[in-house]
């Protein structure tokens, strides 16, 4: 039984739809692979015949995949939308209503460790060696303080300490914007850093 197609294009509105279709925003983070999965698509419009019995059914092949690769491109430019919006930024290290002190810190980085969850533990670790600061009158109590304003003050009073502290940061706020997948190693650095800041005396270097 033969289908009838509601609207068959010829070539030159084909063309039309797929410019107008990869003119839109989110390709252009993407630029280079869409140039030429574009060029690629041109070559076939010029080479595949629209008219006779087998022309719309190469034309709806088509269009399918044009919208596939629309559907992957989104998906692909989320992860870069998200990481553009957040880059240069840093996130707080404690909310107002974070009462934990640095060992229910830590024992909820272990517990997250240990349920394979790299990213809390991460970031409850970094948590933690702020607060242990605190709790210490290394650092003044600032529920509104970022990543990086906490390595900056750690770093004057722990100068032997400073890049560290500072490539901590970097990493805590990688995760808690969620584009960074953090690691067991992750984990082991920020778990290894913790202990050496807790014993080491102000003004090391």
């Amino acid at each position: 039984m033969r289908v009838e197609v509601p609207v068959v294009p010829d070539a030159d509105q084909a063309r039309e739809w797929l410019q107008r279709e990869l003119a839109n925003v989110v390709y252009r983070e993407r630029e280079s692979l869409l140039q030429r999965f574009w060029d690629w698509l041109s070559g076939l419009f010029t080479s595949v015949p629209f008219g006779g019995d087998g022309g719309p059914w190469w034309l709806l092949g088509l269009l399918a995949l044009i919208a596939l690769v629309a559907l992957i491109a989104f998906w692909v430019a989320g992860p870069v939308r998200r990481t553009d919006r957040t880059a240069g930024r840093s996130a707080r290290v404690l909310a107002e209503d974070d009462t934990r002190g640095a060992e229910d810190l830590r024992a909820a980085a272990n517990a997250a460790a240990n349920a394979g969850d790299w990213a809390t533990a991460v970031a409850e670790r970094f948590r933690a060696l702020v607060r242990g600061l605190e709790d210490r009158a290394v650092l003044d109590e600032r529920p509104g303080r970022t990543a990086r304003e906490a390595a900056a003050a750690a770093g004057q009073r722990f100068g032997e300490h400073a890049e560290r502290l500072h490539r901590a940061a970097a990493l805590f706020d990688g995760v808690v914007y969620g584009h960074h997948d953090a690691r067991p190693e992750d984990d082991a650095e920020l778990r290894d850093l913790d202990r050496t800041i807790d014993r080491a005396r102000v003004g090391s270097r």
